[in-house]
């Protein structure tokens, strides 16, 4: 059974920084994609970054381009979310989630998901 649960969220003032993690275990990772998704209230979830477990190969979201860096630790098992220069509107809960389909930006494809962490940012 794949767990992933989030950890690393909480209330910072625009401009800071927070790195969000996610602990992984069961199932394989060989093949895998992880990716970090957020939902604000009253909106859908999004496609924030996402990156190979094997390989250098990672997508991000135009809206956190140059500001986010998504990385994990293969010994660990542990998906990381840097996230930096943050903004009001980076506010929501963000999930990490595992999914087959490589790169993928779409929500549908991703199998696993975790119960969310939840990121403030304050103006």
């Amino acid at each position: 059974q794949v767990q992933l649960v989030e950890s690393g969220g909480g209330l910072v003032q625009a401009g800071d920084s927070l790195r969000l993690s996610c602990a992984i275990s069961g199932g394989t990772l060989y093949r895998a994609t992880l990716g970090w998704f957020r939902q604000a209230p009253g909106k859908d979830r999004e496609f924030v970054a996402a990156i190979l477990w094997i390989g250098s190969r990672s997508s991000y979201a135009d809206s956190v381009k140059g500001r986010f860096t998504i990385s994990r630790d293969n010994f660990k098992n542990t998906l990381y979310l840097h996230m930096n220069s943050l903004k009001p509107e980076d506010t929501a809960m963000y999930y990490c989630a595992q999914a087959a389909a490589m790169l993928s930006v779409d929500a549908g494809r991703y199998e696993y998901w975790g119960q969310g962490t939840q990121v403030t940012v304050s103006s």
